[in-house]
């Protein structure tokens, strides 16, 4: 069985050992998926270059449609990065987004899904990028699993050490504003990893799209933790 079998295998063994990310009642919060891709028309290149106007995008797309979260794609192709030259190096552009944009407003608390510990924290403070970010190491029955929280607020950065214990469903951190978070509109990158592949604080969360099965074999679907069902999108 390879690792994704084994997540698998283990989530569905030991369901109370898995908790939370975010406060999310499954019986009543609806979710909206956003998309990011350039089937998207309502959305322009100047829209996504200017944090307001993007940022009242979303916001009235949650709004309108009576939701607690707007939900970014695992592995969708997004024209959302051309707003950044992070993206841009090389021949080919970084465009296809490897976890789970949870977006809420600045404040949301984050909380660890899985028992663990602090493997590594960093502010990766550039435009576009993660700002604060923590990654969580966890130890299922033998079976290293880690997990990345990017776009948080600088105040979660605050008494961490590498080692930390953190236990399932204790506050990790809060979203971040856009002065904080790589000029993005609050929200949370979530994504999980097998190998850190010798990474500290920091972790690819966008990869070419001639690079999807390399990062396809390390990055489970995040949504197995979140367990957000299609009965909670609109």
């Amino acid at each position: 069985m390879d690792k994704h079998g084994q997540l698998t295998a283990w989530l569905a063994k030991h369901p109370a050992s898995i908790g939370k990310v975010v406060d999310f009642d499954a019986d009543t919060d609806r979710l909206i998926g956003l998309d990011f891709t350039e089937t998207n028309h309502e959305l322009t290149l100047a829209d996504l270059g200017d944090t307001e106007r993007f940022s009242t995008w979303v916001s009235n797309k949650i709004a309108r449609n009576d939701c607690r979260y707007g939900i970014g794609g695992y592995f969708e192709h997004r024209t959302i990065y051309a707003r950044s030259t992070l993206f841009d190096a090389g021949d080919e552009p970084r465009r296809l987004h490897l976890g789970i944009d949870i977006w809420a407003a600045a404040g949301t608390p984050v909380y660890a899904p899985l028992a663990g510990k602090v493997h590594s924290f960093k502010d990766n403070n550039n435009f576009g990028d993660y700002g604060p970010t923590i990654i969580l190491e966890h130890n299922l029955d033998g079976l290293l699993l880690y997990s990345l929280y990017g776009h948080l607020s600088r105040e979660s950065l605050h008494n961490l050490y590498e080692g930390k214990v953190m236990e399932m469903n204790q506050v990790l951190g809060h979203f971040g504003d856009a002065d904080e978070n790589g000029q993005w509109l609050p929200h949370l990158h979530f994504q999980l990893m097998f190998d850190m592949e010798s990474m500290i604080g920091d972790y690819p969360g966008v990869c070419r799209y001639s690079e999807m099965e390399r990062y396809r074999a390390n990055i489970p679907d995040p949504n197995l933790v979140l367990r957000f069902t299609q009965n909670n999108m609109v």
